[in-house]
């Protein structure tokens, strides 16, 4: 067994395990992503028997964190061959990358499960439900909106694509803690995905205004009812230092982490509404509780709040640990509705 990081060069040769792994994808849909996707991504595998039995893929995304842009990977295509399953595997890839990430930078990383029990034992938690939301026309045309307006739709041209990125990033920025950031590329990519399976993406307008985009969807073809996005902790304390206060806080805990070994340490948190986060070490004496990574996840995405997470095996926390806890203003406001 070997595990391996593809050069960019190698990358199509996983293509046979994906299409018999995902047999389900349509066509185009592969060849999309084989052209599209594979040109900027990191794909780990493990051969065996002169073969790749399992691979993990990284697609590179550009996030906005409160305010500012992380680079972070979106981890799609986890698949292992049939008659190598359960060997571990799949768990020997993901902790290399998860290691990869936090040498890498990256404060989080997140996916969308085939079933949340596969990724719950490497500490991913479930953190939002994704929005999908469709065109009901496919040429041009006025429609009205749920909220009563009435506004005019288009196929997207490419010299819109700019102008529908600052539209969108206006928007997001205005409601979400955290997305995708949208340049004119990132729509660029986002159609030929949709074109792929015979879908198209349609621009909203209210006078000249662009105020929404999505996609039509040709009549037969079905989505997952709210897919699932998970999210685990890369690097605690880069994450740490991105959210915000709501008053003057100080608290000290211990953060465990089975798999990051440089997320086990002891940190204090400080600062203001004002000042932000200031994050130091500390002495595992002076710690007001433990927190473990998954626990961490849940607590910084808004998922659980400092007495659920008192329940949980390895979380510890005094009452004014608790207290001060309550000063973070979690990152619950999410818009992560990419597909791979």
């Amino acid at each position: 067994m070997e595990i391996r990081k593809l050069d960019v060069t190698e990358h199509g040769s996983t293509r046979p395990l994906y299409e018999e792994v995902f047999a389900e994808d349509s066509q185009g849909f592969v060849d999309y992503y084989y052209t599209e996707k594979t040109k900027d991504n990191q794909i780990y595998v493990i051969e065996e028997d002169g073969d790749i039995q399992t691979m993990l893929h990284l697609n590179p995304y550009e996030l906005m964190v409160n305010g500012n842009r992380k680079d972070a990977d979106y981890i799609v295509a986890v698949a292992t061959r049939k008659t190598y399953r359960k060997r571990g595997y799949m768990g020997e890839l993901l902790r290399r990358a998860l290691r990869d990430m936090y040498a890498l930078g990256r404060s989080f990383t997140f996916l969308m499960p085939a079933a949340e029990t596969i990724y719950t034992p490497y500490d991913f938690r479930t953190v939002y439900e994704q929005e999908r939301k469709r065109c009901p026309r496919k040429e041009s045309g006025t429609l009205v909106l749920e909220d009563g307006r009435v506004c005019r739709v288009s196929p997207v041209e490419d010299s819109e694509m700019e102008e529908l990125a600052d539209a969108a990033n206006q928007d997001l920025s205005s409601a979400y803690q955290v997305y995708a950031y949208r340049s004119g590329a990132y729509y660029r990519r986002i159609q030929k995905e949709y074109a792929s399976e015979g879908a198209r993406l349609m621009v909203y307008r209210e006078g000249e205004q662009i105020i929404d985009c999505r996609p039509y969807i040709p009549d037969g073809q079905t989505e997952d009812a709210a897919p699932k996005i998970m999210v685990r902790v890369i690097d605690a304390r880069r994450l740490l230092m991105s959210v915000r206060l709501k008053t003057l806080a100080a608290v000290c805990f211990q953060i465990t982490d089975p798999v990051i070994e440089e997320n086990n340490r002891c940190v204090v948190i400080t600062g203001t509404e004002y000042s932000g986060v200031m994050l130091m070490d500390s002495k595992p004496e002076n710690s007001e509780g433990t927190l473990t990574i998954s626990a961490l996840t849940e607590f910084l995405f808004g998922v659980k709040t400092a007495e659920e997470l008192c329940i949980e095996e390895g979380v510890q926390m005094t009452e004014r640990m608790k207290e001060e806890m309550h000063k973070i203003i979690p990152l619950s406001r999410l818009y992560l509705n990419e597909t791979v």
